[in-house]
C-alpha cells in the first residue's frame, strides 16, 4: 500500500479552497475587467480616436413669479454657492428633463450657474435674474468617452466610485488567489516564477529605460 502523506489532505483543502475564491472573483471581476481593459486601449490611444462632440442647446423664459423668486433668493445668497430653489428645479425638469437635484450653483448678482459635468460629456445651465432668461447646453462626447469616463471615474457619483472600490478588491482576491495557486503548483511547473518574474521585469525596465 501507498502511504499517503500528512500534508496531502491539507494541501487537497487549500487548493479546493484557493480554486472556489479564484473562479468566483474572476467571475465577480470578469466584465468589469472586460471594460476597463478595452478602455484602457481606448485612453492610450485618445489622440488617435477620432470624437466629434455633439452639441444640443436649449434656451425658454421663466414665470414671472418663478423669476421674482429667484431674484429674492440671489439677494440672500450673495455670493455664495447653493443649490437652486425646489421650484425652479421642477421647472428645468418638468421643460427639459434635466435633473439638477444635488448640484450647487454659482449664485451672482445677475445670473445664477449650475455646472453639470458627466459621463462623455459636459452640461450646465444659466440663468438671468433680470430678465428671466434660461439657457441650457449639452455636449455629448459619444461612447467611447463615455466608457473612458467610467474608467477614470470622472463625474461618475458615489455609485460607480463603491463600484469601482468593490471591483477592484475582488481583483485582489482574484490575483492574490491566483498567486498561491501558481505556488502550490510550481513544483511540477518549473516555468511559473521566471514568467511571473518577466510580468514584474518588463514594466519596470520600461518604467526605468524608455520613460521620461
Amino acid at each position: 500500500m501507498t502511504s499517503r502523506s500528512p500534508a496531502s489532505p491539507r494541501r487537497a483543502f487549500w487548493l479546493k479552497t484557493l480554486h472556489e475564491w479564484h473562479w468566483v472573483s474572476s467571475a465577480v471581476c470578469l466584465v468589469g475587467m472586460l471594460l476597463f481593459a478595452v478602455t484602457g486601449i481606448t485612453l492610450n490611444h485618445a489622440g488617435q480616436i477620432e470624437a466629434r462632440p455633439r452639441v444640443t442647446t436649449l434656451q425658454g423664459t421663466l414665470p414671472e413669479d418663478l423669476r421674482l423668486a429667484l431674484a429674492d433668493a440671489a439677494r440672500r445668497h450673495g455670493q455664495d454657492r447653493a443649490a437652486l430653489p425646489p421650484a425652479l428645479q421642477r421647472w428645468v425638469q418638468a421643460q427639459w428633463s434635466v435633473d439638477t437635484a444635488g448640484r450647487e450653483a454659482e449664485w451672482s448678482a445677475d445670473e445664477v450657474y449650475v455646472s453639470l459635468p458627466r459621463p462623455g460629456g459636459d452640461a450646465w445651465l444659466r440663468v438671468s435674474l433680470p430678465d428671466g432668461e434660461v439657457e441650457y447646453e449639452r455636449t455629448d462626447r459619444g461612447w467611447i468617452s463615455y466608457l473612458n469616463d467610467l474608467h477614470k471615474g470622472r463625474n461618475t457619483g458615489a455609485a460607480w466610485s463603491w463600484f469601482i472600490d468593490i471591483f477592484a478588491v475582488a481583483c485582489l482576491v482574484f490575483c492574490t488567489t491566483g498567486l498561491f495557486i501558481l505556488q502550490m503548483h510550481a513544483r511540477n511547473r518549473p516555468f511559473t516564477w521566471p514568467m511571473v518574474g518577466l510580468g514584474l521585469v518588463v514594466p519596470a525596465l520600461l518604467a526605468l529605460l524608455l520613460i521620461h
